[in-house]
């Protein structure tokens, strides 16, 4: 398959960028049959753009007005992402939560990485939240989960894959998201590279539950 023949990714960030670089990598290196045709940010200064640049990747500022309606922005947002042609729209830290203008426009096609568990610690600040409840003797693990976005619910949706972790005793919550961190990446990748392969994606059977690397 030839270098524009690959399945075409658009990924979207608010922020770092840390989960789209392990998604460069891997294409760059040929882990990933596939390539990031436009990087999509809703924040100026993300840094996730600055990486986008470096790999030669279009990056793309799309913030939105305080008084603009949502499905006004959402329906730019996708007419944006559609000049790209993208087979595959993925959420690597997007942090706003889109509207049916923008996902009725890639149905099947849109995927989130989401730090926790599925039904556990939907939206904002899922690893100190579940650091906080292991804490408190609540919990004995969390996980990270990749799963399509079919409508405006936060963080659900079919399941493609996921992992658990257990914590560590006398883990800091500096070295717990270090540690969440490095099993995102393998994960998206992962998850990435087996919806490549798959055709039927309104067919996806529940992610199945990997331990964490220990």
């Amino acid at each position: 398959m030839s270098h524009s023949d690959l399945p075409r990714l658009v990924v979207m960030v608010s922020g770092n960028g840390s989960n789209l670089q392990a998604i460069l990598d891997a294409c760059a290196c040929g882990e990933l049959p596939a390539r990031v045709v436009a990087v999509v940010s809703n924040k100026a200064d993300a840094y996730g753009l600055e990486r986008a640049r470096q790999a030669g990747v279009p990056a793309i500022v799309l913030e939105k007005f305080k008084d603009q309606d949502r499905r006004t922005y959402d329906a730019q947002l996708a007419e944006t992402v559609t000049a790209y042609r993208p087979d595959w729209v993925v959420l690597a830290g997007w942090m706003r939560i889109l509207t049916s203008a923008f996902l009725d426009q890639f149905p099947n096609r849109v995927l989130n990485l989401h730090p926790a568990l599925p039904g556990t610690f939907p939206g904002t600040h899922a690893i100190e939240r579940a650091y906080e409840a292991w804490q408190k003797g609540e919990i004995e693990k969390t996980g990270v989960m990749v799963h399509l976005v079919p409508d405006e619910g936060v963080d659900v949706g079919p399941v493609l894959g996921t992992r658990k972790i257990i914590f560590r005793p006398d883990e800091s919550l500096e070295k717990f998201e270090d540690r969440i961190h490095k099993i995102e990446h393998d994960l998206l990748v992962e998850t990435l590279k087996s919806v490549l392969t798959t055709k039927d994606t309104t067919s996806y059977p529940k992610g199945k539950v990997h331990e964490g690397k220990p």
